[in-house]
């Protein structure tokens, strides 16, 4: 009788086990991650998560921070024109996926940005936010062009004195390592976001999709323009409202055409870009602000790229969707 009892307990116990959502999150690069994932009667427990994505992260913040002396990013920069550094597999990647976004771009994206960074206020060398004299910029220049470096077995090499930025990439990296890592750990539902770039898995609980709020420039607050459900699907969203000074009545964001040394200047204030990896996902909301409206838009329906574009025009704003939002927005 006492193991029958015993026996309907342990049935009953294991019935209530149901799937939970938990969430879990942190400060990285400057800005914050958060995790929501489902968790499975015997899954991962938050704090095994967290110690698994924090990892992660910290591998990111040691490689690419340029905030950091020792990072592997710097040392790099720290190197004189003319000389190698060997780098991590998944680094020489990264710069493989940048270099060839500068050539779609004919040079206007480019990760050797950061004297450009520098020099305007937004890096981490900067003193003060400020538009610099023509001199100083066309020093500046001479140490930015994607055509400087050189990618060797192991290794990358540079034939000027140039200095790399993964700003625009690597959050985007760090959410693609999160998912994978996450599903490796048996989580198949989650949404995995860091500095604002996310991915999206799976449902919740109680069946529902992950449903993200697409942002709408609007001064000193972000309004939700658009929500959308997203499985599958990283998210990225690039906007010149986000990090900018102005002087003399211009507006100068920190997203910058490497071509002309400048920031961008024209109507363009969002970008959001859907694709299966966040990286992509990243780098094209990058590259397509920094395009423009009319070449940004053309690019990304030439290369069937699912993005939206957000143009500032006389009392708000327009909202262009391309052919492939629609349909990834569809599934197909």
């Amino acid at each position: 009788m006492r193991a029958l009892l015993l026996f309907t307990f342990m049935l009953l116990s294991a019935c209530d086990q149901r799937p939970t959502l938990e969430r879990l999150g942190g400060p990285t690069m400057g800005s914050s991650y958060s995790i929501q994932y489902v968790r499975m009667p015997g899954g991962p427990a938050p704090e095994q998560v967290r110690q698994a994505v924090e990892s992660i992260l910290h591998d990111i913040d040691q490689h690419y921070s340029t905030y950091r002396s020792d990072s592997t990013v710097s040392q790099f920069n720290q190197l004189p024109a003319n000389h190698c550094l060997a780098l991590p597999a998944d680094m020489l990647a990264l710069v493989a996926f940048g270099q060839r976004l500068a050539q779609q771009s004919a040079g206007a994206f480019d990760l050797t940005v950061e004297p450009l960074l520098d020099l305007w206020g937004f890096g981490p060398q900067a003193r003060h936010e400020q538009v610099p004299d023509p001199h100083a910029l066309a020093q500046a220049r001479q140490r930015v062009g994607y055509q400087h470096l050189r990618l060797e077995p192991g290794m990358l090499c540079k034939d000027a004195a140039v200095e790399l930025d993964f700003n625009s990439i690597a959050a985007g990296h760090a959410v693609d390592l999160i998912a994978t890592r996450l599903v490796a750990m048996g989580i198949d539902n989650f949404l995995a976001e860091a500095t604002g770039e996310l991915k999206a898995l799976g449902r919740k609980p109680d069946g529902s999709q992950w449903r993200v709020a697409l942002e709408l420039p609007g001064g000193d607050r972000q309004i939700a323009r658009q929500v959308i459900s997203v499985d599958g699907l990283a998210v990225s969203t690039s906007g010149d409202y986000r990090n900018y000074f102005e002087d003399n009545g211009r507006r100068y964001s920190h997203t910058f055409d490497a071509r002309s040394g400048r920031p961008v200047v024209h109507a363009l204030a969002a970008v959001t870009v859907l694709d299966a990896s966040a990286l992509q996902a990243d780098g094209y909301s990058t590259l397509l602000l920094i395009l423009g409206p009319e070449r940004g838009w053309a690019f990304a329906v030439a290369n069937g790229i699912a993005a939206v574009l957000v143009t500032r025009v006389e009392g708000g704003f327009v909202s262009q969707a391309t052919p492939g939002f629609e349909h990834a927005l569809k599934g197909e």
